[in-house]
């Protein structure tokens, strides 16, 4: 069979552009951050592989986005039988037969540039956050509490006896609630 993996890591992303054009047996398709490898489209697809199937990934770092996870997931593939292939990078890694040597050379370096990416981004995030604060114009995560759900809240929480189920009610953790209910 042949199938393909799609991952974009917010749900406001689209993955109409990978792989488009291109017919497959069946898609897993996620929209989750590729910060580790505890994805349930992941774990479906490795978990569907039989020898001789086919796993098309538009690049690689829609895998992983690090280097040992990449090397893992690819692996797991492999010793599947199947085969998986990168179309932006040209790659093709097929179970039971060697890898040439400047293939393997590829999928780490690939692996290496996209891990790199990913901690540069990371890192400018976190520099300009830091600025931001220091102006005195980052205020973080805004609530998406209005405040007369947030008058609500205080009033359901003074009340209430179970808190776990009042922050089902909300939607929230019961940190989040005892943080929302104490706030100012």
């Amino acid at each position: 069979m042949r199938f393909c993996y799609k991952r974009v890591s917010t749900a406001d992303q689209n993955t109409a552009r990978q792989l488009a054009g291109m017919e497959f047996d069946r898609e897993f398709v996620e929209k989750i951050s590729g910060k580790n490898t505890n994805r349930p489209e992941l774990k479906s697809l490795l978990g569907v592989l039989r020898s001789g199937d086919e796993v098309h990934i538009h690049e690689l770092s829609r895998l992983a986005r690090n280097t040992k996870d990449l090397l893992d997931i690819v692996q797991q593939v492999l010793d599947a039988g199947a085969s998986i292939k990168f179309h932006k990078e040209n790659l093709m890694f097929t179970a039971n037969e060697a890898a040439s040597p400047v293939q393997n050379l590829m999928l780490s370096m690939l692996g290496s540039i996209a891990q790199f990416e990913r901690d540069l981004l990371l890192e400018r995030q976190r520099e300009g956050i830091t600025l931001a604060k220091q102006r005195g114009v980052y205020k973080g995560r805004q609530s998406k509490f209005t405040s007369h759900d947030m008058e609500r809240i205080k009033s359901d929480f003074s009340e209430s006896s179970n808190k776990a189920s009042l922050a089902k009610k909300w939607g929230i953790s019961r940190a989040y609630l005892y943080r929302l209910a104490n706030a100012a």
